[in-house]
């Protein structure tokens, strides 16, 4: 019995190659994260310039500068909880309701804003086509981080793509507020909404996560 039992293992595992192991996690998503970013500044300063003075209210004036950091801190959870979800057990939910919460308090800034804005409403340095360059600027970082989680073992495919489609409309909202004009109705309505319409967009792709069986679960 134990001699059929080593032939067994020994015919199993004949002509196995090595797996390469997938990189860590989090440091998949810390790099979709800078790599997204530098790539939605680039090519938003390529389309045009950003508000005159906008760098120089970073510097100056406080309430902006934390507003932009928590977006920063928001979608950088974001991205981390996507990236967690698609390999089982490794996202939690204290993790995930923290991401939650960093993203409502961010977005709750700018309603805050119809009664005390970080900075004085302006037209100033206004794009007239920011909401249809979110979304187009958002379309291939949604499609890089599709790529990636799919290589793993999402269990909850649609939830995942939800939240890559979720970090990857924030990025361009957020730094439409230095690009684009700062007027708390026009955040919402032209830069963060359609940043939320990519969470939709993301969703409509999530059946392309589900793993092939003829790849386990690794396609």
């Amino acid at each position: 019995m134990k001699k059929k039992h080593n032939t067994l293992i020994s015919n199993l595992s004949t002509d196995l190659a090595p797996v390469k192991a997938l990189p860590n996690i989090n440091k998949l998503a810390m790099s979709w994260f800078l790599l997204s970013a530098i790539y939605v500044v680039v090519v938003t300063r390529i389309i045009g310039p950003i508000r005159p003075g906008a760098l120089t209210q970073l510097a100056t004036e406080p309430r902006f500068l934390l507003e932009t950091m928590l977006g920063v801190a928001a979608i950088l959870w974001v991205s981390l909880l996507a990236f967690r979800s698609s390999v089982p057990a490794a996202l939690s939910k204290p993790f995930a309701v923290t991401g939650a919460v960093l993203m409502m308090l961010w977005l709750t800034q700018y309603v805050l804003g119809f009664f005390s804005p970080a900075l004085e409403p302006s037209t100033l340095g206004a794009r007239h086509h920011c909401h249809f360059e979110t979304m187009v600027y958002a379309l291939p970082v949604i499609l890089a981080g599709l790529y990636y989680v799919r290589r793993r073992y999402p269990l909850r495919p649609v939830l995942t793509a939800m939240s890559i489609g979720l970090a990857a409309g924030m990025l361009p909202a957020l730094y439409m507020q230095i690009a684009c004009m700062y007027e708390p109705s026009h955040i919402l309505a032209f830069h963060i909404l359609p940043g939320l319409l990519m969470v939709i967009v993301a969703a409509a792709g999530a059946a392309k996560l589900r793993p092939r069986r003829s790849d386990s679960g690794l396609s």
